[in-house]
Parts: C-alpha cells; structure tokens; sequence
C-alpha cells in the first residue's frame, strides 16, 4: 500500500479548493457564526498533547459554550469521567478545536484556536446550575471559524430520526469485558441513570 507523504502529493492529488471553501473562513465570531453557536447545545472538543489526541465530547441544556466577546468563547467543564484528558493536553498544548452540532441541521460549525484552563471563581459561578459550578471553565481564542459542508451529515443520515441503537454493547458489559468482570455489568448499567442524574451538573 502506497501513502501520501508530503503536502505537494497531497495537493497533486487533491487539487485546488473551491472559492468558497476558503472565503467561508472569518478569524473572529463574525454574527451569523455567533447566532449558530448560541444554538448549538452539543459540540466535540478536541485537544493534542505529548500521548497524542483527544477528542471529548461536550453537551448542556442550553448553549454548550458561551460567546465572551468576538472572538473569545467559554465551555463550562461539568461533571464527566474524571479523567481530564482534554484539560491535561490544554495545559500542556494550548491548540485545540470544536465542532458544533444542532439537531436536525445538516451542517456544523469548526472552531480552530487556543484555549486556557481557568478556575476563575467569578466566571464558574456565572455557570451556576442547581447549586453547582463547573470545576474548571476553558477559555478558547479564535483564530479561525467556519462552517462544514453538509455532505458527511447527508450521508450519515445522522438527523433521520431512526434508533440504531439496539443490540449495542452497553457501557456495563463492555467495562465488564475490559476487566474480566471485576466491574460493571448489568448492575453498572441499571445503577447508571439514577447515578447520573444526580451528578448531572
């Protein structure tokens, strides 16, 4: 199997990108980027550090981020898996990205900039939810913003409203089989909803 190796083999290959593929990207939250991420409740975080990538997802009721100024947005760090592994890499890498969604909508916003980790006690508690604070907020500079075409969505049929969910692994039975069954299982999945709906925020 033969690879493409270098940028000009890239380029060969690929050819000239169209006008609009690059007079879509604005380097600040021009209005219509704005509106479209207030409505997203739902994006993809996506960091890099000395172990390699990360890519997390971020989800919240209303909008998942918050628009600072024009080219500044703030995503509230709730409750997750502990791990920190996006955070890790930003306070070791400050380059990261995000990718926002809104149901139905074929079409998703990318957000390339460079983002902070701060546990400013004023901006957690301007995040304030059912008496709790996010732990951390991440501030990200934009140094580029602009929207993806519709394609991978169309395909995917992402938005077409079907379950294809059944017969799934659950969480349960996958940290079961990751550990011999020492954990998890049809006791971690049943235990789950309650768990989660306690530590929501």
């Amino acid at each position: 199997m033969d690879f493409l190796e270098t940028i000009d083999a890239l380029q060969a290959h690929y050819g000239v990108p169209g006008d609009t593929s690059t007079r879509k990207v604005a380097d600040r939250l021009v209005p219509e980027y704005r509106d479209w991420i207030a409505r997203s409740r739902f994006c993809v975080l996506s960091t890099v550090g000395p172990e390699g990538t990360d890519a997390s997802p971020r989800g919240d009721d209303g909008p998942v981020v918050r628009v600072l100024d024009g080219v500044t947005l703030a995503l509230p760090d709730w409750r997750g898996n502990d791990r920190i592994d996006s955070l890790r890499n930003i306070v070791r890498d400050e380059r990261a990205s995000l990718m926002f969604f809104v149901p139905g909508s074929r079409n998703v916003i990318r957000v390339n900039g460079r983002a902070r980790v701060t546990a400013d006690e004023a901006l957690r508690e301007s995040f304030a939810r059912q008496g709790r604070t996010p732990r951390t907020v991440v501030v990200l500079k934009v140094d580029e913003v602009y929207f993806q075409c519709a394609r991978a969505l169309v395909r995917s049929r992402l938005w077409s409203g079907e379950d294809e969910s059944a017969g799934l692994p659950t969480p349960g039975q996958m940290l079961a089989a990751m550990t011999d069954g020492e954990v998890g299982g049809a006791a971690y999945d049943r235990e789950w909803p309650e768990r989660a709906a306690k530590t929501m925020w």
